[in-house]
């Protein structure tokens, strides 16, 4: 319940840190891992195919690993260091720990129970089996063995550990044995062993000498666990002991380590050790079998150093985003079926991409439109006699890249080609070195970024010689240029031959390249310089437009809303009377509904087939509708420690599509989307009585190109048979409902 006294202090926004100020803010923590509970949420549904609910549970594991080496280690840190600083809420860093530890639990039981007693029966209904070694005939056991002899045994090394063996280092997310074997003169004595998981699939697919069933859709597929396979073979590991059992744990260690850039001499070198670092940082979880006797696992937490507030005890398989190799099988009848992008038929021929964007700005919608036509864009100014320079911005680029490829291509063709690639994009690291060096080898210019600041602009420069003089042809983008992630995640691209915007990119490159102190630009906002205050501007904007006509309204589709100040601005709109809608897909900090506060705001969520992107902030601004797009979520980070850009669209028919047949739609979704409640749970959004749900994802695949020019757009459109028909008339009102216990 909010007091008269903090809705005094959302409306004056008095000291800050005050306990009053401090309750209107969810922990950011906290509001991560009610993201990853929807994601969670989506392998229970059985509305999704099975294998894609596989693929929903590796993701939630993969989640829950990168939050504990990042987020976790952080607050591990903090105490460790004594740091006093709180976040808006104010929560102590112990106190966030506590509360994490609260949170997951019960989630880590409901993914266990949701993979045991949901998915993995109905994968041995559709003839996907993973076999327990134990229950497997003699013949299959025997052959194997075989197997495990000659393949996987000669890469095994048992370490032991007693008085006279110190205890191995477990390097981080490694799937260790903790094995206890009985010596005749010995007695107990303890090896750890390291499983192969990356020389070996974690899944070992074996033929059985007969098969129950001939399924037409990819046939059966047996498995055993790679270190269930090896436990019931330790005997070759351990000859003339017996050994007494054996069970899996996994460490997690702090990979958020810190690189000193001022102090590097070399950029590149400096990362390359931070890497390593990453691989030996200090234990923030340790996954342990439910199995393992206390003392055996006293044992291993002693060695490590830990708390007991960082065991996690889990039912086997540990580490379940191993479990993705599932979704990738030969199984269409298990999967989400397939659909072909959509390309603006202006842009389906092989007929030249530049006079196409002088005659009018373009915007794709990845993944309904296909990302082809920004690699023809590089490509053909790789060959293009014409063009004489291409710049852009690379942060994480995916392996096989035909982008890169298009860039050498180019320098090999005489173009000036210039490649910022940011070195530090978390994860991506090795990745983006191996391009930055073969850049290089190519004679491409690579500039690493910039010191203290990651460049997560995802932008794209081409200059050309033509008859009327030189001319900036400008792809920018809300997400990587990564041909792969194009395919699963849902973003906006813009390309563009306007003046000022071109004139903008020139700048910013200047700035990301060489020396130049920029305040301003004509058309971009630029962070760390001018975004936050860009969007404040725009909210005052929208209160005093509603004081005087009561017409107010603001929309923004992001990933994450953290910034304090974008969140109190936000209030006092609200407070003024301005209706505003958020979909905030993951972390959201901003308490909707509050009286008084927070009355008019309504936060939605959106979890579904494809990971929703793109960055959208719409103001009506009285009818003169301004809509910005681009890389940036309204968080510290990225506005003060990165450089982002959003790009105002001009072209009135863009406009009118994103805020149509994008925005608006996304905002009408009842089949995939959660509604924020004050108390920082989420409920399902359900139809009106009698209405079938409404998935915007679904729609969007059936009517892909509805974005498009009127002529373009039924060219398109006349070559699908949408299934789940137009979007709703009107925005109306939804129907919440919470979500019970499964």
């Amino acid at each position: 319940m909010i007091t008269p006294s903090q809705q005094q202090s959302a409306a004056e926004f008095g000291s800050e840190g005050s306990d009053e100020e401090r309750a209107l803010f969810f922990n950011r923590e906290l509001s991560w891992i009610a993201f990853n509970r929807r994601v969670l949420e989506e392998a229970f549904d059985q509305t999704h195919p099975l294998l894609e609910r596989v693929k929903f549970l590796a993701i939630f594991a993969n989640n829950l690993d990168e939050f504990f080496m990042i987020r976790v280690a952080g607050l591990q840190r903090q105490l460790y260091e004594r740091v006093v600083e709180r976040p808006p809420d104010g929560m102590t860093a112990f106190s966030q720990l506590n509360e994490i530890r609260a949170a997951l639990l019960p989630l880590l039981k409901e993914q266990m129970d949701c993979w045991h007693q949901q998915v993995m029966p109905q994968l041995v209904e559709s003839g996907i089996h993973i076999h327990p070694h134990a229950s497997l005939s003699a013949d299959q056991q025997g052959a194997l063995r075989i197997r495990f002899e000659q393949e996987i045994f000669p890469v095994l090394t048992p370490l032991a550990f007693d008085t006279s063996h110190p205890f191995p280092f477990i390097s981080n997310l490694s799937l260790s044995l903790a094995i206890m074997v009985e010596d005749p003169e010995e007695g107990e004595c303890f090896a750890r062993l390291k499983i192969p998981v990356g020389l070996f699939p974690r899944l070992i697919e074996f033929v059985p000498q007969q098969s129950t069933k001939n399924l037409q859709n990819g046939g059966e597929h047996h498995y055993v666990l790679l270190e269930d396979l090896i436990a019931a073979n330790l005997d070759l590991l351990f000859p003339g002991l017996r050994v007494v059992a054996a069970y899996p744990f996994r460490v997690t260690r702090n990979a958020d380590l810190e690189i000193e850039e001022d102090d590097a001499s070399d950029l590149m070198t400096a990362i390359e050790e931070s890497m390593e670092m990453r691989r030996v940082g200090s234990p923030v979880r340790i996954e342990m079998d439910r199995r393992m006797p206390e003392a055996i696992c006293s044992m291993v937490v002693r060695h490590l150093g830990i708390s007991p507030d960082m065991i996690y005890r889990l039912d086997e398989p540990i580490g379940m985003a191993d479990l993705m190799m599932l979704a990738g099988l030969n199984r269409p009848d298990l999967q989400d079926p397939p659909f072909h992008p959509s390309i603006p038929p202006s842009l389906s021929h092989d007929q030249p991409i530049f006079p196409v964007i002088q005659r009018g700005d373009l915007m794709l919608y990845h993944p309904y439109d296909s990302f082809g036509p920004v690699i023809t864009f590089l490509k053909q100014a790789a060959t293009d006699p014409a063009v004489l320079a291409i710049k852009m911005t690379l942060y994480r680029v995916g392996a096989n890249s035909p982008i890169v490829d298009a860039l050498m291509e180019a320098r090999e063709n005489g173009k000036q080609v210039t490649a910022l690639i940011e070195l530090k994009a978390r994860f991506d690291e090795e990745n983006n070195i191996g391009w930055a060096r073969a850049l290089e080898r190519a004679g491409v210019h690579v500039v690493y970024g910039l010191v203290g600041i990651k460049v997560h602009a995802k932008v794209c420069l081409v200059v050309r010689r033509e008859k009327r003089g030189i001319a900036r042809y400008i792809h920018l983008g809300t997400g990587n240029y990564n041909a792969g992630t194009s395919r699963v995640y849902t973003d906006i691209g813009l390309m563009t031959a306007r003046n000022k915007i071109g004139a903008d990119i020139s700048d910013l490159f200047n700035f990301l390249t060489g020396y130049a102190r920029i305040t301003s630009y004509r058309k971009l906002l630029v962070a760390p310089v001018t975004i936050r205050d860009g969007i404040l501007r725009r909210i005052e904007r929208e209160i005093a437009r509603h004081q005087e006509h009561g017409d107010g309204y603001i929309a923004f589709k992001l990933n994450a809303l953290v910034d304090r100040a974008c969140i109190l601005a936000l209030y006092r709109a609200s407070q003024a009377g301005v209706r505003i809608d958020l979909q905030v897909r993951g972390i959201c900090c901003l308490r909707p509904g509050l009286p008084g506060i927070s009355e008019t705001i309504t936060v939605t969520s959106i979890v579904g087939r494809f990971l929703e992107h793109a960055r959208i902030y719409y103001f009506r601004n009285g009818g003169d509708e301004e809509v910005l797009v681009g890389s940036a979520d309204l968080m510290p980070r990225n506005l003060d420690r990165r450089v982002e850009i959003l790009f105002p669209i001009q072209d009135p028919r863009l406009l009118a599509a994103i805020v149509g047949e994008i925005l608006k739609v996304h905002l009408r979704d009842t089949a995939k989307a959660r509604k924020l409640l004050p108390d920082g749970t989420y409920c399902r959004v359900l139809p009106e009585d009698g209405d079938a749900p409404f998935d915007t994802q679904q729609w969007m695949i059936d009517h892909r190109g509805a974005w498009y020019p009127p002529m373009e757009r039924d060219e398109v459109l006349q070559n699908f048979s949408p299934l789940s028909g137009p979007p709703p008339a009107g925005a109306g009102s939804v129907r919440t409902k919470r979500k019970g216990k499964r």
